[in-house]
């Protein structure tokens, strides 16, 4: 994992550690993009200055001609099947991240850390005493930037930042037993020379900023004579962007008839994608306050939400594109005549929420803060 910032010692003697850190982020290849090579022009002609030109060029391999649409079975009265009989805009093949990436508001963020045993079995050879490595426990924190919004659900501070506990979850099979933080009630594990003990950690990023992911490893290190507990602390920071921008205006509506007794608003949003690669929106509710109900207007309403003809397909969003969504809200007064209570002056709808997958998979979830409108009396 890049972006690291720069480790800190508690060790009082600077002598290397036993045991080695790697943090590497866990994300999802990509797909590649596969540009069909045309044959050259004088392979497929019959007149008399296209032979001359293939005498001059002897015809290439099928294999160099990369996933070439145009056949040369044509040419040469070969009945075989095409280079690609089937060509298509999408290679076979992902590619697997080359770096760190982008990391985007709505997205689980998940690494997984390594420590590994480096030390050698023979360093008696050198004259030194063979050490014997117990009790490594791994323990990670994320510092994230709070917004008001987040610091008001927090109890903390806006501007001061927060620092969250990052729960560990174990490997995949055949890995090592649990090695987990001391604040989750697990014992450590003791790591043989060569042997490695991993943990995945995910945190749901809900900030933009910049983000520290800090990893302290502690280990019993135990010689013939002796043994000491060591510790050592390694910080990594990203930036966090925006993926999707929600831009919202609310007005009211007239009542449907004298019967209707509650107050009616439409609430349109716009979302724009905001991120590097295209996105496909899952779904858009609203959280509504006690009081109120809503309808929405949109691809999962008006497609009858099943998977029939009438289905709409749901919008996909390319980077700087615009997608907009519509609710229309009701107050729902009780049998007392009261409706949905006012905040200074204000009606509170509620929250908005909007799921959306990238284009391998990854989910996404964005919430916004409490949406509302002003009441205006009529006169």
């Amino acid at each position: 994992m890049s972006h690291q910032r720069y480790p800190s010692h508690s060790d009082a003697v600077k002598e290397p550690h036993s045991v080695s850190l790697k943090v590497l982020r866990l994300s999802r290849p990509s797909l590649v993009a596969q540009y069909p090579v045309q044959p050259p022009p004088f392979l497929l002609g019959n007149d008399d200055a296209t032979r001359s030109q293939s005498h001059r060029h002897p015809p290439p391999m099928p294999a160099s001609l990369a996933y070439s649409p145009v056949s040369l079975k044509k040419k040469n009265n070969d009945n075989g099947e095409s280079t690609n009989s089937d060509p298509f805009i999408l290679s076979p093949m992902v590619n697997l991240p080359p770096s760190f990436g982008s990391a985007y508001v709505g997205e689980t963020f998940s690494c997984t850390l390594c420590v590994n045993h480096d030390a050698l079995a023979l360093e008696d050879i050198a004259g030194g005493s063979k050490k014997t490595i117990r009790d490594v426990r791994i323990e990670a924190e994320m510092k994230t930037p709070t917004t008001a919004a987040t610091a008001a659900n927090a109890g903390v501070g806006a501007g001061g930042g927060a620092v969250v506990k990052l729960p560990l979850s174990p490997p995949g099979p055949g890995g090592v037993d649990d090695a987990s933080s001391k604040g989750h009630g697990h014992g450590g594990v003791d790591l043989l020379p060569g042997e490695t003990v991993q943990k995945i950690v995910n945190f749901d990023l809900k900030d933009e900023g910049n983000h520290v992911l800090a990893v302290t490893v502690s280990y019993y290190e135990a010689t013939e004579t002796s043994g000491r507990t060591r510790t050592f602390r390694k910080l990594y920071q990203f930036i966090c962007k925006a993926s999707l921008i929600v831009r919202t205006k609310a007005g009211p509506l007239p009542r449907l008839g004298s019967s209707q007794k509650g107050r009616r608003w439409v609430l349109e949003a716009q979302l724009e994608n905001c991120s590097e690669d295209a996105m496909q929106l899952e779904k858009a509710d609203m959280e509504l306050e006690e009081g109120l109900v809503s309808r929405g207007l949109n691809w999962d309403v008006l497609g009858g939400g099943g998977q029939g003809e009438g289905q709409i397909e749901k919008p996909v969003l390319h980077p700087g594109e615009v997608e907009q969504v519509c609710f229309v809200i009701e107050e729902v007064v009780g049998d007392d005549g009261k409706g949905v209570r006012e905040q200074d002056g204000r009606v509170v709808f509620g929250v908005l929420g909007v799921g959306w997958r990238s284009e391998m998979g990854n989910r996404g979830f964005l919430t916004t803060g409490k949406l509302g409108t002003r009441h205006v009396k009529p006169v």
